[in-house]
């Protein structure tokens, strides 16, 4: 009921056998009314703080818990203008069409850029990121645009608006496609018009879905930023979750 707390996207992945048997006690209450029965109750939780992030780790932030895994690992921060033209890498599409060439990925290489400083570790960043960069003195905001775990470099763009942070489509492998709706599956060669979201409370945005052999293409009506390979895109009709499937690129 409370839209606020909506946790569908994180339980994107569930079949029907799943949500049968998934119980939502509170489910038609509104937080505040939560708070206000448990304050009644005396709940020494009735004010406590709404839990975020890795809430089940304790109370470690998450670059900390990171750090705690994986070894840092210095590596260059190179920033790439925003007027400079990005090649996409063809080379990873599974098959070519027009919607393929829409999602491929961006080919980010130092050469289109200049080193801004240094970082503690590729993977300690996701895409769209701004906090932890560290690096100031610029007319705008740096974010991260692009990892590359392989060689431990950070690609970085000044502003929101960066070309490189937006992205017009995405694609999702076959393998990796999942439908809580399975009536509603699309066959190859089938397209269908939703809404979807690629984070967490993300406003839904339109979409239309475009199926083959090879797996989904997602395709934005408007183009969105900081596209994440390794995240959920799911979609839906109306308040009910559809499908979703893991961003490969």
């Amino acid at each position: 009921m409370d839209t606020n707390k909506d946790q569908s996207y994180f339980l994107c992945q569930l079949n029907q056998e799943q949500l049968s048997k998934a119980l939502f006690p509170i489910g038609h209450l509104q937080k505040s009314e939560v708070r206000r029965i448990a304050t009644e109750l005396d709940l020494v939780t009735a004010d406590k703080k709404d839990s975020q992030g890795l809430c089940f780790i304790g109370k470690v932030r998450l670059p900390e818990f990171l750090q705690q895994q994986l070894a840092p690992k210095k590596g260059q921060v190179i920033e790439i203008a925003a007027e400079t033209e990005i090649p996409k890498d063809f080379s990873r599409l599974p098959e070519q069409n027009e919607w393929s060439e829409k999602a491929a990925p961006f080919a980010f290489r130092a050469d289109l850029g200049s080193v801004k400083g240094e970082h503690t570790g590729a993977h300690y960043f996701t895409i769209g990121q701004r906090k932890g960069l560290a690096i100031g003195g610029t007319p705008e905001p740096l974010f991260v645009i692009g990892t590359d775990t392989e060689h431990n470099v950070i690609y970085a763009g000044q502003g929101e608006s960066h070309p490189g942070l937006r992205k017009e489509a995405l694609f999702v492998a076959a393998e990796d496609v999942h439908w809580l709706r399975e009536d509603l599956a699309l066959k190859s060669g089938e397209q269908a018009a939703y809404k979807a979201r690629i984070r967490y409370r993300q406003s839904l945005f339109p979409v239309t879905l475009h199926s083959t052999d090879k797996g989904l293409y997602v395709l934005f009506e408007e183009a969105q930023k900081a596209v994440t390979p390794g995240q959920f895109v799911a979609w839906y009709q109306g308040e009910e979750l559809i499908g979703s499937g893991v961003i490969q690129f």
